[in-house]
């Protein structure tokens, strides 16, 4: 199968571009680096040494015989030449990560929520017009967030995407009908990707693009069998306040000797899978693309929930790590209950890597092995979700 990955340079994009390879698939990279290009914004790089992608490509190569191509572009902003590579190419997958993930980097300033918008929305509605405009029959496959749900306690068991209501029509019978989960998103971030859910919705009802959306939780682990292959091929591991997130921040400051900084209460409780988990999820994902005419597919891409709190103990047994409880940046519920329906992989075949003691003590030799590469100042979340009021002035 060819297949298109935008964003195959980053976090998820790069194992997931490698897994896809060793399957047997021809991948393909559109990428511009603006991932690479906010470490130098940040001043903030992974804790793992990133090699460029030239070099990524060519050990894998030098390892597998296989080639993954390359092609740099801003997906957001070069609609002709998206539009061109969809027309040469004619890839039967197109698996989408060009989006900015990080909901603090979202939250920063105006520019960054103005940009992460921009980015975000312009990327996907990009892709689907100009799949449309090309008549290119690619299955797109999109990498959402649980975070569209919210993190309120609604009661029940979220199901995948869609929700059965009921409500009486003008003649007093009542009638159902099934509808997108209501969104609830808790920053800018998660809003685009509430709002990619109406881009897809109206694009495969009106054109029949056919679309797997997958709602992914918080990814932990950095390496997956690829990426173990050669040093030259590592994942990221980002530990900052903008882009780390909590499980891996958690084992980074045990390996420095720093406390773990868990924001408020700690009751906050969130989906997760492992990375290795994850890039076998879009492997599936890929595999097993919707019929023709068959509505938007929705997966919660995830293997088990914890309260932050509660990982935060678990590392501290495991490493001897102090827990340092600081103020949540965050507009949020101070604790929630999350409960998540992940069916329809597990149909499909999906065996979930669960936090194990051995897993997470893989994470934190990683950590200890380039812990000289921290910078301290880097790990407090300085992204605040709403602004201190100023004194007002006399003029």
């Amino acid at each position: 199968m060819k297949v298109l990955v935008l964003g195959g340079d980053g976090f998820c994009g790069w194992p997931t571009s490698l897994h896809l390879s060793q399957c047997g698939h021809e991948v393909l990279i559109v990428d511009n680096f603006a991932r690479r290009e906010a470490d130098v914004e940040l001043g903030a790089e992974s804790l793992t040494p990133i090699e460029t992608l030239d070099v990524r490509r060519a050990v894998w190569q030098e390892l597998t015989g296989r080639e993954i191509g390359f092609e740099r572009l801003d997906v957001a902003a070069d609609y002709e030449a998206l539009a061109e590579l969809l027309a040469s190419y004619r890839p039967d997958t197109v698996v989408h990560f060009a989006e900015q993930r990080a909901a603090p980097y979202s939250m920063k300033s105006a520019w960054h929520k103005r940009y992460t918008v921009n980015n975000n929305i312009n990327a996907t509605h990009n892709l689907l017009a100009a799949l449309v405009d090309t008549g290119v029959d690619s299955h797109v496959v999109h990498l959402g967030t649980m975070g569209v749900y919210g993190y309120t306690a609604a009661g029940v068991t979220i199901p995948e995407g869609y929700l059965r209501v009921r409500m009486a029509n003008d003649d007093g019978e009542d009638v159902e009908q099934e509808i997108l989960y209501p969104t609830n998103p808790g920053s800018v971030y998660h809003m685009t990707k509430s709002q990619d859910q109406l881009l897809f919705a109206f694009y495969n009802r009106n054109d029949e693009v056919r679309v797997t959306d997958l709602h992914q939780g918080i990814v932990w682990g950095t390496q997956t069998p690829e990426t173990e292959r050669d040093e030259r091929l590592i994942n990221r591991f980002d530990y900052d306040g903008d882009y780390g997130t909590v499980l891996n921040r958690f084992l980074m400051e045990a390996a420095i000797g720093h406390p773990l900084t868990v924001h408020g209460t700690g009751g906050q409780t969130r989906a997760f899978i492992h990375i290795r988990d994850s890039v076998r999820c879009i492997q599936l994902a890929v595999e097993n693309p919707p019929e023709h005419g068959q509505r938007v597919r929705i997966f919660n891409q995830m293997t088990e929930t914890h309260r932050l709190i509660d990982l935060a103990q678990l590392v501290s047994r495991l490493t001897g790590a102090e827990i340092d409880f600081v103020e949540n940046p965050r507009v949020e519920a101070a604790e929630n209950d999350l409960r998540v329906h992940n069916r329809q992989f597990l149909e499909l075949g999906l065996n979930p890597t669960t936090l194990e003691e051995g897993l997470l003590r893989e994470i934190a030799d990683i950590a200890a092995r380039y812990a000289h590469r921290c910078d301290r100042d880097k790990i407090p979340c300085r992204s605040l979700w709403r602004r201190a009021a100023e004194p007002a002035t006399a003029t």
